[in-house]
């Protein structure tokens, strides 16, 4: 199993990092260029008015035509606009004729603001050159100095505050990732090492118990080897769960095989040990012994010995009962595994399959967690509680494919 970030990991964070670069200068340059289109629009307008201002000094009926202006150009003009005469001095203080769209303090009086204009003039100059107007003979005799709207200014800063904006939540989202990735981490290796315990504890204890029983008949022959043959498959499980570990985080290999006997091997090894144990619990089976699926025997009889014992640990009466049932439905293999145990709490049946996720000292640290992949990403099959009732007891379901409905 995979621990740490290798390569892969590696490459998603660059890949994270390219898409996040080109999203940022994909959306500067559509936001600049929507700038561009903005200025030449209102270079446009400014244009406008200064044709109609030539246009005025040079018709018979000014009057007329400086309303057709004011109404229909002046008025639509949303950037600032200064009109001075042809050395670019500031002529006129009057707002809407000499100047438009310039903020300045109130109360300024004629000089004053004449003087804050004409330090807007250059200012204007310095972003856009200014639109001369001309006389018919060529002369210009006034020039009209303008700036960016309000709506050009704030687009051209958005797109640098959404970078801005989107790196600060970056920071943020990476930093709690990490965090959480650390955690989750130190909870894989906390189940990991509970599990092993969990899954070394019954051959030990087994071995254990047939040791002294080694001691008190080591006269009888016959119960001597007896109890041989016993430590023997102690030691043949000891051996498995060896196996077990290294397979995990390995593509295993699926062969034919009974989901039947091999929950009726496990069930068989746990009912011989259960007295030592000091459980007084009953395992049954039944079912169909003919249905054939793809599977790993040894993954397989894992998740079989893992509901084996979150049952053992959930059973708290005398007269305990795990009972096991294979049938076949819509072509799918399916066993349920029900006990009168404690029960899961409706809101924690998603979390009992959460890496690290335990309620108890031993067992169900990681012990679902790894039966959960091997049922779902080894064997494509699904696992999930179907029933549990507080105090009444729970059913797990595990659906299987059929061996000949697998390629």
């Amino acid at each position: 199993m995979k621990m740490s970030g290798g390569p892969a990991s590696m490459n998603i964070k660059l890949s994270l990092i390219i898409i996040g670069a080109a999203i940022a200068f994909g959306t500067l340059y559509y936001t600049r260029n929507l700038v561009e289109i903005l200025q030449e629009r209102e270079k446009e307008i400014a244009k406008l008015y200064a044709s109609s201002l030539e246009y005025v000094a040079n018709t018979e009926s000014p009057s007329e035509d400086l309303t057709f202006i004011f109404q229909n150009i002046i008025q639509r003009i949303d950037f600032p606009l200064i009109l001075t005469d042809g050395k670019g001095i500031v002529t006129s203080s009057v707002a809407g004729s000499g100047y438009k769209n310039i903020p300045h303090e109130a109360g300024l009086n004629g000089p004053e603001l004449k003087n804050f204009l004409s330090e807007k003039v250059k200012l204007l100059a310095s972003e856009h050159p200014p639109i001369d107007i001309k006389l018919p003979d060529g002369t210009v005799f006034q020039k009209i100095y303008y700036g960016d709207s309000d709506v050009i200014t704030r687009l051209r800063y958005y797109p640098y505050l959404q970078i801005i904006f989107a790196l600060l939540f970056l920071i943020i989202a990476y930093s709690s990732f990490s965090y959480i990735k650390k955690s989750e981490h130190s909870n894989i290796w906390v189940g990991m090492s509970k599990e092993t315990a969990h899954q070394l504890g019954t051959p030990i204890s087994s071995l254990m118990g047939w040791n002294e029983m080694l001691k008190m008949n080591y006269g009888n022959q016959d119960k001597v080897l007896d109890i041989s043959e016993e430590i023997a498959s102690d030691l043949t499980r000891l051996n498995k769960i060896t196996s077990r570990f290294s397979k995990i985080g390995s593509k295993p290999e699926l062969k034919e095989g009974s989901p039947y006997k091999t929950i009726e091997h496990v069930a068989n090894y746990f009912q011989r040990r259960l007295p030592q144990l000091g459980k007084n619990v009953t395992i049954n089976l039944t079912g169909n012994q003919e249905l054939k699926a793809k599977m790993n025997g040894e993954l397989f009889e894992w998740v079989v010995e893992n509901l084996i014992k979150n049952a053992l640990d959930a059973i708290e009466t005398q007269n305990g009962k795990i009972n096991f049932q294979v049938e076949e439905r819509s072509g799918k293999i399916e066993i349920e595994v029900s006990d009168n145990g404690k029960g899961i709490e409706s809101g924690k049946k998603k979390d009992i399959f959460r890496p690290g996720y335990s309620t108890k000292r031993r067992g169900w640290g990681l012990g679902l967690s790894l039966s959960k992949r091997i049922v779902e990403d080894y064997h494509k099959g699904k696992i999930f509680v179907k029933h549990s009732e507080v105090n009444e007891g729970t059913t797990f379901k595990i659906i299987l494919n059929r061996a000949e409905k697998i390629t």
